[in-house]
């Protein structure tokens, strides 16, 4: 099973970058660090953008397999006379492609002394449990908060080309590391590639 991306999604995330730093060169850092400062206060410990998810490639058999998978419990929908499931199933493929197929949105990350912010989302020390940071892969390290309540009780903030004893060493300051071990949707969205 040939998992390599194929040369349209190379050149899908390579165009994403690219367009990312253009953006970023019409835009200074400071002038963003003006925004993040008017949103969150003037207290920034350590700042850095990306794209709000990591973007996994896919190949065409990938979309294949997943058709296959969505056709089959549809047609066993209609043929259990269930047309709600079959609708549901349909919506479901057609909203998850059109979600698999969005570019993320790039998002200003801080730690300032109030919590950590996400885009416009602030999770503040006061509701996170603990932290631990992922080295998934070379390239992929994730920050991972665990909050106190929540529906969602884990947080996934990508850290990209900063460094993450930096960010270990300020975050220690408010709140324990504590290790965490991979969630079960953790595992599936990295063998479905999601």
């Amino acid at each position: 099973m040939d998992l390599r991306p194929n040369k349209n999604q190379d050149e899908k995330m390579k165009n994403f970058f690219l367009s990312q730093e253009d953006q970023n060169s019409d835009r200074s850092l400071e002038s963003s660090n003006e925004t993040l400062a008017e949103n969150h206060g003037e207290n920034a410990l350590c700042h850095w953008q990306g794209p709000e998810y990591e973007l996994y490639p896919k190949d065409n058999r990938w979309y294949m397999i997943a058709a296959f998978v969505l056709l089959a419990i549809i047609i066993y929908a209609l043929i259990t006379d269930s047309p709600i499931m079959a609708i549901t199933f349909i919506l479901i493929g057609v909203v998850g492609y059109m979600y698999l197929e969005k570019d993320p949105e790039v998002f200003d990350f801080q730690i300032t002394e109030d919590g950590v912010s996400a885009g416009k989302n602030l999770y503040e020390f006061d509701n996170i449990q603990s932290f631990w940071i992922f080295y998934k892969e070379p390239h992929r390290i994730i920050l991972s908060l665990h909050l106190k309540e929540g529906i969602l009780p884990y947080i996934h903030i990508p850290i990209h080309q900063e460094d993450p004893e930096h960010i270990r060493e300020i975050i220690s300051s408010f709140i324990p590391e504590i290790k965490q071990q991979p969630s079960m949707i953790d595992t599936i969205e990295r063998l479905l590639h999601i």
